[in-house]
């Protein structure tokens, strides 16, 4: 670990499934030097560990002319859940099989001798968002990213929301309607089910295939099954009519989820990221517009809906911001 002059530094650890990356983090929030490395996803738990350090181990040794000046005072690390945040355990994320129940952040902790945080990615993006990005200066937020799947995050008088055991936050899988499609998780009817990309890609699949035309099935070369919701972007640009109806549904959709969050949580901003977030920020007056329809907080339209700040590099400032308190 780096021991140059008084600064301190913290640093974030983003684990996936097929990636590691790590960096440096300071007070400020401002990411220094980082880096990716393969996740080890598959196999046993020491090669998953082996990973982690790699990472850790390519940003600590750093040449000084790359590193910044300061010491590294803590490390944070998030990956998919479910997992322990509390025990730091990581429980059993589907994409993550090399590991069960496993102790990862005591496990880092003897390799370092640092203190060190684990939480679940949305959980941890969220308060890098509350603390450094697009809800600074708010005590109550609502982080959602909308991609792949859709997590969340909930920031409460400045701390993250963790219920009793840990599991709270969960606010991808919110049923909007219990006859809804079947979810990955069991239930019926989640956000996820309707508004993640493949939910996206799966709806879009379906019209194509009772015989609309749509710019969509150039863009897939004439084969439907290869449609994926990063092509209903480039569609809806191009001036698609499916690609457009399926995008606003999704308005209506995240309103009504948005809706039930804003009643029960009153937040002071919304923030959202995400690659679908990202698509969908054509509509995001649309939604801000809409939104007032599905709540019956008389206030909601004073409620921001913004971008979230860090973007891709959400897990790694996510990470350190588990820690941030040691720097402050």
């Amino acid at each position: 670990m780096a021991e140059h002059g008084m600064n301190g530094f913290v640093l974030g650890v983003d684990v996936g499934g097929t990636k590691v990356a790590a960096g440096l983090v300071d007070r400020q929030g401002k990411i220094h030097v980082q880096t990716r490395t393969p996740m080890a996803a598959v196999g046993d738990p020491a090669a998953g560990l082996r990973a982690v350090t790699s990472a850790i181990d390519l940003v600590s040794r750093r040449s000084p002319s790359e590193q910044p000046q300061g010491t590294i005072r803590a490390i944070g690390i998030c990956c998919p859940g479910p997992l322990d945040p509390i025990a730091g355990r990581v429980i059993n994320p589907p994409n993550l099989p090399c590991w069960r129940d496993y102790p990862l952040a005591a496990e880092v902790a003897d390799i370092y001798h640092l203190p060190v945080k684990l939480d679940n990615d949305a959980n941890a993006a969220a308060l890098a968002e509350a603390r450094w990005g697009a809800g600074r200066g708010s005590k109550n937020v609502f982080y959602a990213t909308i991609g792949t799947g859709i997590g969340t995050g909930i920031v409460l008088e400045g701390k993250l929301y963790h219920g009793r055991t840990g599991a709270a936050g969960e606010g991808g899988h919110l049923s909007i309607d219990y006859r809804g499609p079947r979810c990955g998780c069991g239930k019926a009817g989640c956000i996820e089910a309707y508004a993640s990309g493949p939910a996206l890609a799966r709806r879009t699949r379906e019209r194509l295939a009772s015989g609309r035309a749509s710019k969509l099935l150039p863009l897939a070369k004439w084969r439907i099954e290869a449609v994926t919701s990063e092509m209903l972007g480039e569609a809806y640009g191009a001036g698609d009519r499916l690609a457009a109806e399926i995008l606003e549904e999704t308005v209506e959709l995240l309103c009504a989820w948005l809706g039930n969050l804003v009643d029960l949580l009153d937040p002071d901003v919304i923030i959202m990221g995400g690659g679908v977030a990202v698509m969908l920020q054509p509509f995001l007056g649309k939604i801000r517009q809409q939104l007032p329809q599905w709540a019956i907080n008389s206030r909601s339209r004073e409620i921001p809906l913004v971008m979230a700040h860090y973007g891709a590099d959400a897990g790694i400032a996510g990470g350190a911001a588990l820690c941030s308190d040691v720097i402050e």
